[in-house]
């Protein structure tokens, strides 16, 4: 089983089918709309803007599991979203990233070790994932790290064919 098969809603709800981004990298970013990280927003969508056509998909992960700082509904994120960022890149339900109820997709995902070594629990909003086309987690990057590093721009050059 690989990220791919995992099972996730829409944030409209619905199926998100992940499956159908097989052959594609995948970014995958627990997001929300009262963090001080929350301008990252505005990189996420120049990635997807930039390397969609090359074949990444950036992928945010509402999750309210970090002082609260995700409490709107589906519909007050969707549009905080997309008036404040113009966000046209794929919104999953709100769900938790750490603890008992912890998504299976971050089940998958919290095991990858970041540069620094960390692994397990998500830190904070904005934790980076970066899924390789055949579903294997390549990447982790701390919530810091953002949209426009080197370092994250390389890994995902390196997963994407030249163009």
């Amino acid at each position: 089983m690989t990220v791919f098969d995992t099972e996730i809603d829409t944030l409209a709800g619905g199926p998100a089918g992940l499956a159908n981004y097989r052959g594609r990298a995948l970014l995958v970013v627990n997001v929300a709309s009262r963090c001080g990280l929350t301008p990252q927003y505005a990189g996420l969508q120049a990635l997807h803007e930039e390397y969609a056509d090359r074949g990444l998909v950036v992928l945010g992960v509402p999750s309210n599991q970090f002082a609260g700082q995700e409490p709107g509904t589906a519909d007050e994120i969707s549009e905080f979203c997309q008036v404040n960022y113009g966000v046209t890149f794929p919104l999953t339900e709100k769900v938790d990233v750490n603890g008992p109820a912890r998504h299976p997709l971050y089940a998958q995902l919290a095991p990858t070790p970041d540069a620094e070594g960390h692994s397990g629990d998500v830190r904070w909003n904005f934790e980076k994932f970066l899924v390789a086309p055949d579903g294997t987690v390549a990447a982790r990057f701390a919530p810091t790290v953002t949209p426009d590093s080197t370092e994250l721009r390389a890994a995902i050059e390196k997963l994407l064919p030249t163009g």
